[in-house]
């Protein structure tokens, strides 16, 4: 392919609507890319069909981690635990809705670059989370190598705080420390998000930009970019569930870090290693094919003249890593 911009995402090109001839797409692939490209989000069928075992199973063997009394249709869902992380490493099933080889290798086509994935986050109920981006949570360089795809494990009601987004808002201003005047590196939060809530709310009510709520049925999942602003409605039913399932994928070749303790100006990263959960084997933080190696300024986890124990820096960056709603 005769790519001018090998560093962008192609669905993230200005280009793509050219390249993507190239690609020799499916009709549906063509369809997701599309919106992808126009809206920052795409809704589809998860390829699975084994889908509605996995998710009987999921239930079943994730329950009684919640604390809540499922079998109580007037009990209260919203008060015990909101999320598992990475239970794809006790779950078979949860890693292999996550490990989706069909999904994987759309990811791919789309992006340009070969998608694994690096996370998984398990929900009974809405997170009720305030607009945000991913991209503050968890980046790479190149930019945007990063997306999310959540999955409806059971149909979602209007009143169990559906997810909801900006259509085509990952268009604007990608956030980061340099632009909202702060520095980012060794810093103290408590949340990766709250620095750049006003500088969110600020861009929508200057576009008087109108979210979207996705009231998905069992088995649709959403792909969303790295930088479309997203977040979960308010539940108004505590009696309800929202079953779900989000896996986070990073692209290969990549460095990949986290925005909110960095200082990309200064080359100051907080730069993360990662693990695919497709065959839990570490993915190396590259440049262009090569290593990234220590360089003045350049901060990195693997530097560190104590790998087994994380610094501070990046405990907090492992900390935050979970924070990105799905």
């Amino acid at each position: 392919m005769n790519n001018p911009f090998p560093g962008l995402p192609l669905i993230e090109s200005p280009l793509f609507p050219q390249l993507s001839q190239q690609l020799e797409l499916t009709p549906e692939e063509a369809r997701i890319g599309q919106d992808l490209f126009e809206q920052g989000y795409a809704v589809f069928d998860f390829p699975d069909d084994q889908l509605d075992a996995r998710i009987d199973r999921i239930k079943q063997h994730l329950a009684p981690l919640y604390h809540v009394d499922f079998t109580d249709p007037e009990s209260d869902k919203t008060c015990g635990e909101r999320r598992i992380q990475d239970a794809w490493k006790f779950d078979a099933d949860v890693k292999a809705i996550a490990a989706n080889e069909a999904v994987i290798t759309l990811l791919s086509k789309l992006y340009g670059r070969r998608a694994f994935p690096f996370q998984t986050l398990n929900f009974p109920v809405g997170t009720q989370q305030d607009a945000h981006t991913d991209i503050v949570h968890f980046s790479s360089l190149p930019e945007k190598f990063m997306c999310g795809v959540w999955l409806a494990l059971e149909d979602v009601a209007e009143g169990a705080g559906p997810l909801f987004y900006y259509p085509g808002s990952h268009h604007w201003p990608v956030m980061s420390n340099a632009l909202i005047g702060r520095r980012g590196y060794e810093s103290q939060l408590g949340s990766a998000q709250e620095p750049f809530a006003e500088a969110w709310r600020a861009i929508c009510d200057a576009r008087n930009a109108a979210s979207t709520t996705f009231l998905a049925r069992k088995g649709q999942a959403l792909i969303w970019c790295a930088n479309l602003l997203h977040g979960g409605a308010a539940q108004t039913d505590p009696r309800l569930t929202r079953w779900s399932q989000v896996t986070h994928y990073y692209f290969e070749d990549c460095i990949y870090y986290t925005p909110a303790f960095s200082d990309e100006t200064l080359g100051k990263l907080a730069i993360r290693t990662i693990d695919s959960i497709t065959d839990g084997k570490a993915r190396p933080n590259l440049y262009q094919g090569q290593p990234v190696t220590a360089a003045p300024g350049l901060v990195t986890e693997a530097n560190s003249t104590a790998p087994s124990k994380p610094s501070g820096l990046a405990s907090r960056a492992k900390r935050w890593l979970g924070r990105a709603l799905g």
